[in-house]
C-alpha cells in the first residue's frame, strides 16, 4: 500500500530547542509509517521559496507548527492561505500557551480577523495540555482540538537501574543539589532561585549543616543578566553554594540531571506552554519546584511531584525554601512517581503514537 504523504512545516534543527527537537523527533519517528516531506521555516528570508515548495507539494496532509510572535504570525497567515488554496488537510500544532493572548491583545484588528478566518479552515489544532484547549475557543471547533503532550528525549531519561541507585542513595545524602536549567530570563525565575541559595547560606551562617547546593546552567542572551547573576553571587558570598556550568547538552546535561535532586523553574514567561525541561527532570527522578503557570499544573501536582507555587508565592523565598527542606524526606517517593509519570505519559513512543493516530484520523 502506498504511504500517505505528509508535509511537516516548522523550525528544524539546528539550532536545537524545544520546538525543533519535537519536530525532529516526529520526523525521525514516523518516517517509516508515512512519506514525510520537510519545509524548514527558521530562515524568514526564504519565505517565498518555502511558499513555492508548499504550493507544489503533493502532500495529503500539511502539519504546521504555528508561531507566537506578531511577525511570525504574519508569515503563518501566508502559509495557511497557500495551504488552503490546495484544498488539502491541515493540522496545526501550538507549542506554547501565548497564541490567543497575542491574537487578542497584540495583533491589529486586520491581522486578528485574518487569524480567525484562517483557523476556521483547518482540520485540526493540537495543544500541549487539556488546560490549553480554550486557546482555540471560537476559532476551531472543539471536536477538532486535540491534546498531544511534549515528550522527554530518550537520550536524557534515566535508566531504571540508575533510578533505583539514585533512590537508594537518598537516605544517606547529606547535601541535595538543586538545578536551574534554562535561559537566564528573569521571567523564568532564576533570580528567585538565587534567593533560595541565599536562604541556604543564612541557615549555614547560623550554625546549621549545609543541605543544598545550587547548580545553574543555560545561556545569557543579555550581558545585563550575566552581570546581575555574577554580581549577586559575589556580593552575597554565594561562591560555595552556587555553581554555574555554562550551556550544557549531551553527556554533561545527562550528568547534571542524574546527579541533582530538585529542579527549579519558577516561570511566569508569557509564551510558556509545557516546558520540556520539567518533563526531562521528572524523567530523572527530580522533585519539581515550579509555578501554576501555563500548562505546568497539568503535569506537576503540588505535594505529589514537588512544589507548585500559586501566583506570587515564588517571591516568598523563605517560605519556599522551608517547603524544600520539608520535602527532602519525601524525595524517594517523588522520584519514583515522577519517573513513572514520564514513562507512562510523556515518552517518545507515546508522543509518536498519538501523532500517528491523529495523522491517520485526519
Amino acid at each position: 500500500m502506498e504511504k500517505k504523504k505528509i508535509c511537516l512545516i516548522g523550525q528544524f534543527p539546528p539550532p536545537i530547542h524545544g520546538l525543533s527537537k519535537a519536530l525532529n523527533t516526529l520526523y525521525e519517528g514516523l518516517k517509516e509509517d508515512f512519506d514525510l516531506e520537510r519545509i524548514d521555516l527558521k530562515d524568514n528570508k526564504k519565505i517565498l521559496s518555502n511558499l513555492w515548495k508548499i504550493k507544489n507539494s503533493k502532500a495529503d496532509v500539511f502539519y504546521f507548527t504555528i508561531s507566537q510572535s506578531k511577525g511570525g504570525n504574519l508569515r503563518d497567515l501566508f502559509i495557511l492561505k497557500t495551504i488552503a488554496g490546495k484544498k488539502k488537510k491541515t493540522l496545526i500544532h501550538l507549542h506554547g500557551g501565548y497564541y490567543r493572548e497575542m491574537v487578542e491583545t497584540v495583533l491589529g484588528n486586520w491581522q486578528k480577523k485574518k487569524n480567525y478566518k484562517a483557523l476556521q479552515k483547518v482540520d485540526g489544532a493540537i495543544v500541549l495540555s487539556p488546560s490549553l484547549k480554550p486557546i482555540f475557543a471560537d476559532m476551531v471547533a472543539p471536536e477538532k482540538v486535540f491534546v498531544v503532550p511534549n515528550c522527554a528525549d530518550n537520550a536524557f531519561l534515566l535508566s531504571e537501574e540508575d533510578l533505583d541507585e539514585k533512590i537508594a542513595s537518598l537516605p544517606c545524602t547529606e547535601q541535595f543539589r538543586v538545578l536551574y536549567l534554562s535561559n537566564f530570563n528573569p521571567e523564568k525565575g532564576y533570580k528567585e532561585v538565587l534567593k533560595l541559595a541565599q536562604c541556604e547560606k543564612m541557615r549555614v551562617d547560623a550554625g546549621e549543616k549545609k543541605r543544598f547546593h545550587f547548580d545553574f546552567a543555560g545561556a545569557f542572551f543579555e550581558e545585563t543578566e550575566k552581570d546581575f547573576f555574577l554580581n549577586y553571587v559575589e556580593k552575597n558570598n554565594l561562591g560555595s553554594f552556587v555553581t554555574y556550568h555554562g550551556v550544557v547538552d549531551g553527556e554533561e546535561k545527562k550528568k547534571l540531571l542524574k546527579e541533582c535532586h530538585f529542579f527549579t523553574l519558577l516561570t511566569r514567561y508569557p509564551k510558556e506552554g509545557q516546558p520540556i525541561s520539567i518533563i526531562e527532570a521528572m524523567g530523572n527522578g527530580l522533585a519539581i519546584v515550579t509555578t501554576d503557570h501555563a500548562a505546568i499544573p497539568d503535569t506537576v501536582k503540588d505535594g505529589v511531584n514537588g512544589i507548585v507555587c500559586k501566583a506570587g508565592a515564588e517571591k516568598n523565598d523563605v517560605a519556599l525554601y522551608t517547603k524544600m527542606l520539608q520535602m527532602v524526606k519525601n524525595l524517594p517517593a517523588i522520584a519514583r512517581e515522577n519517573y513513572a509519570v514520564i514513562k507512562r505519559d510523556y515518552s517518545e513512543a507515546e508522543y509518536l503514537r498519538k501523532l500517528k493516530e491523529l495523522f491517520d484520523k485526519i
